[in-house]
């Protein structure tokens, strides 16, 4: 069964990173979701993916897979953590990296340069976004986070706003 820990912080150098995810605002506090729906799934994620060797680091891999999957691109980027994921067959554990940026601008929707797809896009509010990512305590716990730094580092205030899609 594979279990998922929770982090604040930086990502011990021991541990692989396999994945790197934005935690995305406007500049009104709403969360940019990627909304995937076709024929088999229908279900709401974050932006981001693997990291690649041309990539200038995990903010690079972040920028890069920002544009590619929901084309919308950030301000400077900022660490707020990693999951720990244990897969639970023996394999060694590795990192999914969380960070939160600024949206500096959302282009035209346009399909995923790796599978075609084109993603829906929606705006909601943090609280919203824990529900609709269905991740339990771990997911309330990163979004928790973002919002912390968001505030802190990034200056963001946080409006109660309807959701919409972009």
């Amino acid at each position: 069964m594979v279990t998922y820990t929770w982090h604040n912080g930086e990502v011990p150098k021991d541990l692989k990173i396999k994945q790197v995810y934005g935690i995305l605002f406007s500049e009104d506090g709403r969360t940019l979701l990627r909304h995937v729906q076709n024929q088999n799934e229908d279900y709401f994620s974050l932006a981001g993916g693997r990291p690649e060797s041309y990539d200038n680091g995990i903010e690079g891999t972040l920028r890069r897979e920002v544009i590619e999957e929901v084309n919308t691109t950030v301000k400077t980027p900022v660490l707020i953590g990693y999951q720990e994921v244990d897969e639970g067959n023996g394999t060694p554990h590795y990192a999914q990296v969380r960070m939160v940026a600024v949206i500096e601008k959302i282009g035209p929707l346009q399909p995923d340069p790796d599978n075609g797809e084109t993603y829906k896009r929606l705006l909601t509010t943090p609280q919203k976004a824990i529900e609709l990512l269905h991740w339990g305590e771990e997911g309330r716990l990163q979004v928790e986070e973002a919002v912390r730094i968001a505030k802190e580092k990034l200056g963001l205030e946080f409006k109660e706003l309807e959701d919409n899609y972009v």
